[in-house]
């Protein structure tokens, strides 16, 4: 049996919520584990928390399917609560903006602000792209960083993701000649954001699934550790803790 929807009338209105329903307490911190790009028929866990102390989280889910679900939290020794929200098997329905709010047992209509938002992007089997960089893959601060990712499909658009982080980075293609496309992804100068570890996906515009992901494309920042090392690992794990099950779910996830 399915989570039991709550407030379906207010998730039409998006993000867009009523001001009075929206309280002053901190928004909650949210993202998905392991990562915001999910192969189709995979399982991603999507996790709220917050150091506020609130009793239950409300996630959203805008877009084509929308859909609210409703956990009780888990609270921590330190006072910090969270909720697992587990979803899959994943598929191409899934693919949407997804929003977490806390709220408090004696003030249910009274919601925190909203989390930022978090883009899932669901991956099939289609042709891999190829991802280079003409900087080469190794490089010193303050050079400027500018990531390739092309292809001999003719995709429509192009999505580069980092492993570790939340957020996702999308270009529509441009077709150098007939047969081929590709996007150029810069991002700013090295001193400004770590190395790491890099895929891209390819799309077309009248589906929702992504390709298959390129091959990695490790960049490293002279004097840091490669990606894959234990150290990388530490700075990229998410600050509530690895995924474990929810004792307080209710049926299944999205």
């Amino acid at each position: 049996d399915a989570m039991t929807p709550t407030l379906p009338g207010l998730l039409c209105l998006g993000n867009k919520l009523p001001p009075s329903l929206l309280g002053a307490s901190e928004k909650p911190a949210f993202s998905a584990l392991p990562s915001p790009v999910v192969a189709s028929g995979g399982n991603v866990t999507l996790q709220c928390g917050s150091r506020h102390g609130y009793d239950r989280f409300i996630l959203t889910k805008e877009g084509e399917h929308k859909s609210s679900w409703t956990l009780d939290t888990q609270r921590r020794p330190d006072g910090q609560t969270r909720a697992l929200f587990p979803v899959g098997p994943v598929t191409p329905s899934h693919r949407g903006t997804f929003r977490c709010y806390g709220y408090f047992r004696d003030k249910p209509q009274v919601w925190s602000e909203p989390s930022d938002p978090l883009e899932l992007l669901v991956s099939g089997d289609s042709g891999k792209p190829s991802l280079l960089t003409p900087q080469g893959h190794v490089m010193a601060t303050g050079q400027s960083l500018t990531l390739q990712c092309h292809s001999a499909i003719s995709y429509d658009r192009f999505a580069l993701a980092k492993e570790g982080a939340q957020d996702l980075q999308q270009s529509p293609a441009w077709q150098p000649q007939a047969g081929l496309s590709q996007a150029h992804f810069p991002l700013g100068q090295v001193s400004s954001h770590p190395g790491g570890r890099y895929r891209c996906y390819g799309g077309h515009n009248l589906s929702s699934l992504w390709s298959a992901p390129s091959d990695p494309l490790d960049i490293l920042v002279a004097g840091e550790e490669p990606a894959g090392q234990t150290g990388t690992h530490t700075l990229h794990r998410p600050c509530w803790g690895s995924p474990r099950r929810n004792a307080g779910t209710r049926g299944k996830g999205p």
